[in-house]
């Protein structure tokens, strides 16, 4: 997919790899701190990892254009005002709006949200995915995080040190990912 910034010989800056891992009643997103523009680090120290809504109580992470993702970021948080935080709705409804309005069908972004009982991925296509083992990951780095977390879920509970060794491989693998960590739980 090609938008007018790429057909015009513009790169975007992008954020990379961010993972979700969910165990009990506890939900951790981490993600890295690189922002990439081409083959070229831009920012080592972004801050991918939030909490968003009006009581800090949801947390989103996301990979892609960066612009783009503080677009969604923002549009997330008015859905769960409108929905009076309650983030499976406000997600699909973000979904929805994501996959019928023309400005939004363009951005080219991804998020993991989550609150105290859903992680969701939510997608450039209008999907909101459940993942499943609770396990999420997102971005350049994303399946080197995903296939570690997986492995690691067998032998460890704690979902912050899952999320943190799971990182620390996708660091060492993927060129696009530094271990520069931001940690969010909920």
């Amino acid at each position: 997919m090609t938008n007018d910034a790429s057909a015009h010989g513009l790169q975007q800056w992008h954020g990379t790899t961010i993972i979700g891992v969910k165990r009990g009643d506890t939900t951790v997103l981490a993600g890295d701190g690189q922002v990439s523009m081409g083959n070229t680090v831009m920012k080592p120290n972004a801050r991918k990892v939030r909490r968003i809504g009006d009581k800090g109580h949801v947390i989103a992470g996301f990979a892609g254009a960066t612009a783009d993702a503080f677009t969604l970021f923002d549009r997330l948080e008015k859905k769960l005002e409108q929905y009076s935080g309650q983030l499976m709705r406000a997600a699909v409804e973000l979904a929805k709006d994501w996959r019928t309005d023309k400005y939004l069908r363009n951005l080219e972004a991804l998020m993991i949200v989550a609150d105290k009982d859903t992680l969701l991925v939510l997608t450039g296509n209008g999907d909101v995915l459940e993942p499943e083992g609770g396990i999420a990951a997102i971005g350049s780095g994303g399946n080197y995080a995903l296939a570690a977390a997986r492995a690691l879920s067998d032998y460890e509970s704690d979902p912050e040190k899952i999320a943190r060794r799971a990182m620390q491989v996708a660091a060492e693998v993927c060129v696009f990912t530094n271990d520069q960590v931001t940690l969010e739980t909920v």
